[in-house]
């Protein structure tokens, strides 16, 4: 998954995946906000977005309002620490603040992948600690790279999500009504 030199027209780099959750305020507003932020950092190249995604808040504390959900495809110059700094700076800069897991928040940023990498830092987990609990997740990371294969586990994303989809049914739903972006999905 790593890409090193341009290949396809692209600038050298690591290709990474990031979800992106929002369920507070105009949260198609900031997921629109979050990929633009992205788009505009010099080390970051916007490669594919999926579509946006409705699910129900999972997790504890009580219940929250629903959230929408997406993925990018990115193409990255960043080692993961820098970008993890670079997401943590955008979700500042829509209002983020303090501590906020599992609280609500206008816009949220994750790294799920970072080329075959698998990192186990206290700051830092990749492949994201529960990206194959979450279809939320799992949904528009599959419609980027179905085919994708998960460096720890060897599953694929596609398998991951039929996994989910059988045993929970389909708990996050396309909203095709809601455009992120003109970016074309990765064949």
């Amino acid at each position: 998954m790593s890409g090193e030199g341009h290949a396809g027209g692209h600038r050298p780099g690591t290709r990474a995946f990031v979800g992106l959750g929002s369920n507070l305020g105009d949260r198609l507003a900031e997921l629109r906000a979050g990929l633009a932020a992205l788009a505009s950092h010099p080390r970051i190249e916007t490669l594919a977005v999926s579509g946006v995604y409705e699910s129900d808040y999972v997790g504890p504390g009580g219940p929250q309002a629903a959230y929408l959900n997406a993925c990018a495809c990115l193409l990255t110059e960043l080692r993961p620490q820098a970008l993890l700094a670079a997401l943590k700076l955008i979700e500042r800069g829509r209002g983020r603040t303090g501590e906020t897991h599992m609280r609500p928040r206008a816009l949220d940023l994750d790294i799920l992948l970072y080329g075959d990498l698998v990192w186990r830092e206290p700051d830092l987990t990749i492949p994201h600690a529960r990206l194959i609990e979450r279809a939320f997740v799992l949904e528009p990371l599959a419609e980027l790279d179905a085919a994708l294969i998960l460096p720890d586990s060897g599953q694929t994303v596609g398998r991951l999500c039929a996994m989910i989809r059988a045993a929970h049914g389909r708990t996050a739903h396309r909203r095709p009504e809601l455009l992120l972006s003109t970016v074309a999905a990765v064949d």
